[in-house]
């Protein structure tokens, strides 16, 4: 903070007054800002708005949100013809032992048989004997048999080598998958709208823990506030203790009251302001502000209830998002039984492929496949399944009770805090007069120093429990909202008609 060493008396006439008035009130502006330490004004508005902008928390959801949200367009056309384009470069070598007999066989039967045909033939054609005939046949055959034999091996082997670049473009349809596809995308759809409610369920918890930090350190001011009231009274009761003592009005001991009095004053003063310090500093943290805040939105208590419980009860099923959530899970579950199933079912698609080259080769045709054995047993698979989804079905039902008993026991204490509000101030008038009282009295030497210290202490002890009284129903308030899932209405109660601020 600067300090303005320039500043002096001056006396200012009529004349300066009139023209430099607007000056003498931007300076008192001014130096009034500076005395506050350049805190940053800031409402419960603001700081909701301050902290769901910059939270970790609330930026980490919303970056999973985006991410499921963008799985489930990912599979949003699951389904459609897949195409690809393939390129195999390979070279290979294949060597195989064909066996030849049954080819000399055929090769020599073929040619006994002409060759007998000719023979004869010619035997006839000549004269010559059928004997002599079937003679130079059979000679003939064995000679042709003993050729053959010699010139080919019963076996041999034969070596292949090639090598090859094929472009190839190849699709597949499936055409049934028993509900996989359609369980997939349904899957995928109800993560992203699962994590659309982690999203809202987060900056509900922000939205709580700034109600909590923020009217916490409103709170911890007023506690202060009022310590310091009460410390500064006992100090001026010791001062005037110290001269009625002089003058003999009083005893010593009465005058050491009074000092006793001021030094509890004074330690629970001390430790109000390290709370105070203490929940200034988590509320910066929070807020990721680290200037010294203004807090410009007061402590509050509404006088009556806006809704009634059994209004509240019936809200809870469709805006509390813990149970949304949770009733999430069991569709999610419901998803994951019908892909269980699906995977036993068999699956039918259509493929086809193209050969890129100058000999145009292709093929199309339709295919199944039906799992006989995995080593999986797959109807365990879905009685788990079934038995998860029971489970978060229950456990939602479970929550919903709980979530009943929450908003019940935030509800009565609202109303606690109503009543107790309206007994506060009915006897705050009646402390603030029997205060006057007993100091009158204790002037007038007709009471005791210990009837004035007790009537300042249940002066200011009303004032800390109003404030307490009234933090303890944001709480409440604030408790029952987040149960029902309407915590972002909070602001709303800020500006009803029958809102009470504690200043």
């Amino acid at each position: 903070m600067q300090n303005f060493h320039f500043l002096k008396p001056m006396v200012i006439n009529t004349f300066n007054l009139r023209f430099n008035l607007p000056k003498y009130f931007i300076l008192v502006a001014g130096l009034t800002y500076l005395s506050h330490g350049f805190a940053y004004d800031l409402s419960y508005a603001q700081a909701e708005k301050q902290t769901l902008q910059l939270s970790y928390t609330t930026q980490a959801s919303q970056n999973l949100q985006h991410a499921s949200q963008l799985n489930a367009d990912a599979v949003k056309h699951a389904g459609l013809p897949s195409v690809s384009l393939n390129v195999r470069a390979y070279a290979f070598r294949a060597e195989q032992s064909v066996p030849l007999t049954t080819l000399k066989n055929n090769i020599n039967q073929s040619v006994s048989q002409n060759l007998n045909s000719q023979i004869s033939t010619v035997g006839n054609q000549l004269g010559i004997n059928s004997d002599v005939i079937g003679q130079i046949s059979q000679a003939a055959d064995q000679n042709i048999s003993d050729g053959i034999q010699n010139l080919i091996p019963d076996q041999t082997n034969i070596v292949v080598k090639d090598h090859d670049i094929r472009p190839t473009v190849s699709v597949i349809m499936p055409l049934y998958t028993g509900g996989l596809i359609t369980s997939t995308k349904n899957l995928a759809a109800l993560q992203a709208s699962r994590g659309e409610i982690t999203v809202q369920q987060q900056e509900d918890n922000q939205r709580f823990e700034v109600i909590q930090n923020y009217f916490n350190v409103q709170l911890q001011k007023k506690l202060v506030e009022i310590a310091q009231f009460n410390t500064n009274a006992m100090q001026t009761h010791v001062n005037n203790a110290i001269k009625l003592e002089q003058q003999g009005f009083i005893s010593k001991g009465q005058r050491m009251q009074f000092e006793v009095a001021y030094n509890n004053a004074l330690r629970t003063l001390d430790g109000l302001q390290i709370q105070l310090k203490q929940s200034k500093y988590v509320l910066q943290q929070l807020l990721h502000m680290p200037q010294d805040l203004n807090l410009t939105t007061a402590l509050f208590i509404n006088r009556s209830m806006s809704q009634p419980l059994t209004e509240i009860y019936n809200q809870i099923d469709h805006k509390s998002t813990l149970l949304r959530k949770m009733k999430m899970d069991t569709q999610l579950a419901e998803q994951n039984i019908k892909i269980q199933r699906a995977s036993q079912k068999p699956s039918i698609y259509a493929f086809g492929e193209y050969v890129i080259d100058h000999k145009e080769n292709w093929v199309v045709g339709i295919a199944a496949r039906y799992n006989l054995f995995s080593g999986i047993d797959h109807k365990k698979q879905v009685q788990a399944a079934e038995l998860q989804r029971d489970a978060s079905s229950l456990a939602t039902e479970r929550t919903k009770q709980e979530l009943q008993n929450l908003i019940f026991k935030a509800y009565t204490t609202m109303e606690s805090a109503q009543h107790t509000q309206r007994l506060i101030e009915e006897n705050m008038q009646a402390a603030q007069e029997n205060l006057r009282i007993q100091s009158l009295s204790f002037k007038e030497n007709m009471g005791t120093a210990t009837q004035v210290v007790d009537a300042e202490n249940i002066y200011y002890a009303m004032q800390a429990e109003s404030a307490m009284n009234a933090y303890k129903y944001i709480l409440a308030l604030a408790t029952l909202l987040q149960a029902n899932g309407s915590i972002q209405q909070f602001p709303q109660y800020l500006n009803q008609s029958n809102t009470v601020f504690i200043h």
